[in-house]
């Protein structure tokens, strides 16, 4: 029994049978509004409901038609196979534990003794605290990447522009706090959209503001769209202020590629409105097409744009898959010095971010190169991983469009797919009585009768009147025929159940 107690908004409830009930100083209720409405989809109900499963089968009490969940929720590649690179943790084992360099049973290469060296030499204990903006060693390496990326022609990195952070999230929950200062200050971001952007601004009591990508012509960018949706924002908020818009490219969760052309509109219209580019650019060595990818800080170099930008990496994606260890960094281009001071005090209230994330972060964007000792290996390791994921991009692809009612984008990059479902008129009633989205319901219908675990469109946001879901390509290639078959044949049985 839950109650509100007389004095303030105190509950009291029972905590078990025979025991004594309490009451709660902090309850529901007391949280802000932005953290109780704040939602995180891929990690939602679903998941939740998958936890509780895979624990019955676990304890073998569950009577469920598979004997084990497949997560498709998340990028997560090492959850479902992926191995880590052998070079990168073989310099992770030296830092975290020295002795090794001496111990000649486990004969590291030279390449990867050599690399741990300098680590140590620029920063001697990892488990210290380092700059709040990351080692000055680790930033130099990166800041080296981004001029061999981008072309030193334009402009080289700079180290000083550099934070590094746990993840590429916290270094966007960082720009996303700096941006948003009252209800009324509004931040662009592409629908479909990744759910740590409406999330956190959510949370920071500001206003989403989604502008549309175009599914039919490949989920692409219009900045004559994006024009129109500032447009109506402020005249519907006479008092609001568009401040920051986020690009994610590739795209998550519709994984297609930015065309260069619509790269440069949106840097235009960015400096020429005079708002913050947040260019998330994680999945940009996650490329399984023809169609090239090129970073918006090179755009903005070429066109001699003085576009106000932070733009996002992380170790989590690519071919490397790292998301446990925590690595990520922004990079700050054309942004007032006085605005850095405050987002290095930001960064210095957390001290640091995780040193070895930040050695991970350096050591994945400057890999082994021809004429090193673990060179052939780590061209064999990652010639594998991307291979084998622009193979299951083009089947994945191939089989969600062999779904009688779904239709699905080419997979250009990044890690997902974003098919569209034609949703019948009883299933979509159905959900209704339930209280429920229709592509949720279909994507708990899916994991109860299949075992995998997708995301309802719905958690994205997406056009009225349109339902899709996000999985990702990332299950073993051995396996991913069986699982698109477990969904085409569920797929099937739901559409002659609501038909």
């Amino acid at each position: 029994m839950i109650h509100l107690a007389s004095r303030g908004l105190r509950r009291v409830a029972a905590v078990g049978k025979g025991q004594c009930s309490r009451q709660f100083a902090l309850t529901v209720d007391q949280l802000p509004a932005a953290i109780r409405e704040a939602e995180y989809a891929v990690r939602g109900a679903i998941v939740i409901r998958a936890g509780e499963i895979d624990a019955q089968l676990k304890a073998g009490t569950g009577n469920f038609p598979f004997e084990a969940t497949v997560p498709c929720n998340i990028g997560n590649p090492q959850a479902v196979g992926a191995k880590p690179l052998t070079f990168h943790r073989q310099v992770l084992s030296i830092l975290t534990n020295p002795s090794l360099l001496d111990d000649k049973a486990l004969d590291f290469p030279e390449d990867v003794k050599a690399r741990a060296k300098t680590y140590m030499e620029s920063f001697e204990k990892f488990g210290a605290y380092s700059h709040s903006k990351g080692v000055a060693h680790f930033r130099e390496e990166i800041a080296k990447f981004i001029t061999r990326r981008d072309g030193a022609h334009l402009k080289a990195g700079d180290p000083e522009s550099l934070f590094l952070t746990n993840g590429a999230s916290d270094a966007v929950k960082y720009v996303l706090t700096m941006l948003i200062s009252s209800p009324d200050d509004a931040v662009l971001v592409p629908i479909p959209q990744y759910p740590l952007y409406s999330a956190s601004i959510r949370m920071l009591s500001g206003h989403f503001l989604g502008y549309y990508l175009d599914e039919e012509s490949g989920w692409s960018t219009s900045a004559a769209t994006i024009k129109d949706t500032i447009a109506k924002y402020r005249k519907d908020h006479p008092n609001g202020r568009v401040r920051g818009l986020v690009v994610i490219n590739p795209g998550n969760p519709t994984g297609q590629i930015m065309d260069e052309k619509d790269m440069e509109e949106v840097v235009e219209l960015c400096e020429k409105e005079g708002i913050v580019l947040l260019a998330d650019e994680v999945y940009q060595e996650n490329q399984y097409t023809a169609k090239p990818w090129k970073s918006f800080r090179k755009v903005a170099l070429e066109k001699k744009s003085n576009v106000e930008m932070f733009s996002f990496h992380s170790v989590s994606k690519g071919f490397y898959g790292e998301c446990g260890i925590r690595g990520g960094y922004t990079e700050a281009m054309n942004i007032d010095p006085d605005v850095l001071d405050q987002l290095y005090k930001m960064a210095s209230m957390s001290l640091c971010s995780n040193t070895l994330g930040q050695a991970t972060m350096a050591s994945i964007v400057n890999p082994p190169v021809e004429g090193d000792a673990s060179f052939p290996l780590y061209k064999e390791e990652r010639d594998t991983v991307l291979s084998g994921l622009k193979r299951k991009a083009e089947l994945v692809t191939k089989r969600l469009n062999e779904f009688p009612g779904v239709s699905c984008q080419v997979v250009e990059g990044a890690m997902y797919a974003f098919p569209k479902i034609q949703m019948p008129q009883k299933a979509i009633d159905a959900a209704e009585a339930k209280g429920q989205a229709p592509d949720f319901m279909y994507c708990w219908e899916m994991l109860e009768a299949t075992g995998v675990v997708v995301v309802p469109g719905s958690g994205f946001a997406q056009k009225s009147g349109t339902f899709h879901y996000r999985t990702t390509i990332l299950p073993d290639e051995a396996k991913l025929p069986a699982v698109l078959d477990r969904m085409q044949d569920f797929h099937i049985e739901f559409l002659a159940k609501y038909t």
